[in-house]
């Protein structure tokens, strides 16, 4: 567990803080929530990190984004991929053009199998859906069209064996995911991933939400890893705080 002040009036403007203003309580939160999930991994390499919330609003996409550039700062090769296929906004965070027709869910559906691919994927189809995104070692899948079915898209083999592709490809992949009440996507990816952190907001998630949030994974047959709290009461200050083994 960790828990750092930070200042609430940086993170109200969302972005990549931690790649902005490095040495900043904020960006040291966010590197002690990486080594708290490097720690978490004993038994078992952590390569696929699911980030998801209970509702909208909590934090979940600023701290993908921010995780991403850590891991990034840290010599890691990283994909940070929007899966919330219906409200995304990573390409927005990371101010880059987003072509409609050239993001997650279509790469899903227009996805061949991998073995006909040479020996480096990223020089066929899989290249123009990855986005550069300016910093060093951190690309972006951005969302792409909405579906009319994302859940079974993001549950098929087809993104199945994408994922398996892409682990190969990079150190860490982490999945920006909807928020768990009301919809299914994150409990479906949650069992492609290796690790499932789920982001709550101190001034509005209330216990029930939590519960249930925990009860939809233990029905989906998947295991929290930890819980980041957005504490955000204090008038001149904010802090996150990380609780693994929920």
């Amino acid at each position: 567990m960790a828990n750092i002040n930070i200042d609430s009036k940086k993170t109200k403007k969302g972005g990549l803080l931690i790649n902005n203003n490095p040495k900043s309580q904020f960006s040291e939160a966010i590197k002690t929530i990486r080594t708290n999930l490097q720690f978490s991994a004993i038994d078992k390499e952590i390569k696929v990190i699911l980030i998801t919330s209970p509702e909208p609003g909590d934090g979940k996409s600023l701290v993908s984004s921010n995780l991403a550039a850590a891991y990034a700062q840290n010599n890691k090769k990283v994909l940070l991929i929007d899966c919330d296929l219906r409200k995304g906004r990573q390409h927005e965070i990371f101010n880059v053009n987003k072509d409609a027709t050239k993001g997650y869910s279509n790469l899903i559906l227009n996805y061949t199998n991998a073995s006909s691919y040479s020996s480096d994927p990223l020089k066929l189809e899989l290249k123009d859906y990855i986005l550069k995104t300016g910093i060093k070692n951190l690309h972006l899948i951005p969302n792409g069209s909405t579906p009319p079915n994302p859940i079974e898209l993001l549950g098929s083999s087809k993104n199945k064996e994408l994922l398996q592709v892409l682990k190969e490809i990079y150190d860490v992949v982490i999945l920006d995911c909807p928020p768990v009440i009301g919809l299914s996507d994150s409990l479906v990816l949650s069992k492609l991933s290796d690790a499932n952190i789920v982001v709550i907001s101190s001034h509005k998630t209330k216990t029930e939400a939590l519960a249930t949030v925990k009860k939809a994974f233990e029905k989906a047959n998947s295991q929290i890893t930890g819980v980041i709290v957005n504490k955000s009461r204090e008038k001149h200050a904010s802090y996150y705080g990380y609780y693994g083994n929920v």
